[in-house]
């Protein structure tokens, strides 16, 4: 007896074995690629979008007399050169609207998004007289595509520059006027965006900010500003940032959710698998000791190996369709290869009733935990005390030297 469940014990570390090498693969397959893969989505997308705030100056000439000497002569010279003058901005009315557009590479999904971005901003000519302005609209990235960028002052659109990073407006403002400055554009990012205040701390006057999604399962990175406001909506979301004179070393940022990476997640089963395997030979040895069933190590071998093709099948599936259908049909697979096998070795009641509900708690049900974060060790906590409690009220009247004698005898 003690020699066959030796025997059990180094076909359970053999196979562990064989796990650990599977998982480290996934992770290999996964993470290896995955920068390669990333690299593709931002070529073929785009990449993480950080907006600043558009920068509004106007521009004048400073003419200056400049003495020299040369060759004992003095010479006066009058040189002129631009100035750029910033001025403050004195409201900012903001609108980001997203939507999530998943896209899968390899093992991985990516949370590629769509923004449709317009900027309303407040400001005034401070100069005495008329002035030539300028405006310039930094552009979140540069592995990005534009679609239609509109800037315009008081509704009036204004041709578009394009200068490397920045998109370029010029118009001439009245002596003391107040001005609207409009930005907008359609864009694609991935997995974040961010709306930057400025470098450093930054002051900010009659902000308003409304990021509009159409899904849930977002955040807000570290060292960000959470929404003074948070509504949902029949579409999903509606986040909102509103400040009257705002001093932050914070910027605003939205993290989109993530799906389920197939890649990670069927590593980490295969790394849990050893664990559901011995529940499963504690309770297939338990029930076959006390019903007098006879499993040669043999038997336990070949149940080791069904178990084995539940995570090399589904790691190999997960690259071609959807993670939850490759569970699905890696479950069945296994489950039918034990069934099968035990109809045959044992008889149809055991293979279905009692290692079929077996496999179908310590395999599928613990694998499938590992779909909700934060739950898969509670999960098997509960579901060991269960088997726990079950175990002792079946064997409780059992007495075990009587039943191993008769194995050995």
């Amino acid at each position: 007896m003690f020699k066959r469940i030796a025997a059990i014990a180094l076909i359970l570390c053999c196979t562990s074995v064989a796990w650990v090498i599977l998982g480290t693969t996934i992770f290999a397959r996964t993470y290896n690629v995955g920068s390669a893969l990333s690299d593709r989505v931002v070529s073929n997308w785009g990449a993480p979008e950080e907006q600043s705030a558009p920068v509004i100056a106007y521009q004048w000439q400073d003419i200056k007399t400049v003495e020299s000497e040369e060759k004992g002569k003095k010479i006066t010279r009058v040189v002129k050169h631009d100035v750029t003058t910033v001025v403050p901005i004195d409201g900012n009315r903001i609108s980001a609207e997203f939507h999530i557009d998943y896209r899968q590479k390899g093992l991985l999904w990516f949370s590629t998004y769509v923004v449709n971005f317009a900027g309303l901003y407040d400001f005034r000519n401070l100069a005495a007289a008329e002035e030539n302005f300028v405006f310039r609209l930094p552009l979140p990235a540069k592995e990005a595509v534009y679609d239609n960028i509109e800037l315009s002052l008081d509704d009036r659109p204004l041709p578009v520059e394009l200068n490397g990073s920045e998109a370029t407006a010029r118009a001439r403002v009245a002596a003391g006027a107040k001005g609207v400055f409009r930005a907008a554009y359609r864009s694609r990012g991935l997995d974040s965006w961010r709306y930057k205040l400025g470098k450093d701390v930054s002051q900010v006057h009659n902000f308003h900010l409304v990021a509009r999604t159409d899904f849930s399962g977002f955040d807000f990175p570290d060292n960000s500003l959470s929404p003074t406001e948070k509504r949902q909506t029949n579409a999903a979301w509606e986040l909102e940032w509103r400040y009257q004179n705002l001093v932050s070393g914070f910027d605003i940022a939205l993290k989109m959710p993530q799906k389920v990476q197939p890649g990670p997640l069927a590593g980490r089963i295969s790394y849990f698998a050893p664990v559901s395997l011995f529940f499963f030979f504690f309770v297939v040895f338990i029930l076959s000791t006390v019903r007098g069933i006879d499993l040669h190590p043999m038997n336990y071998f070949f149940l080791a190996c069904a178990f084995f093709a539940f995570h090399l099948l589904m790691a190999y599936l997960a690259d071609h369709i959807a993670i939850h259908a490759a569970f699905l049909i890696s479950a069945i697979v296994s489950v039918a290869l034990v069934v099968s096998y035990l109809r045959l070795v044992v008889n149809a009641r055991f293979a279905i009733v009692e290692s079929g509900l077996a496999q179908l708690i310590y395999l599928v049900l613990f694998s499938y935990a590992f779909f909700f974060n934060g739950f898969t060790g509670l999960t098997v906590t509960i579901g060991a005390i269960v088997t726990l409690f079950v175990v002792m009220q079946i064997t409780g009247k059992i007495r075990w030297e009587e039943k191993f004698s008769r194995r050995i005898a």
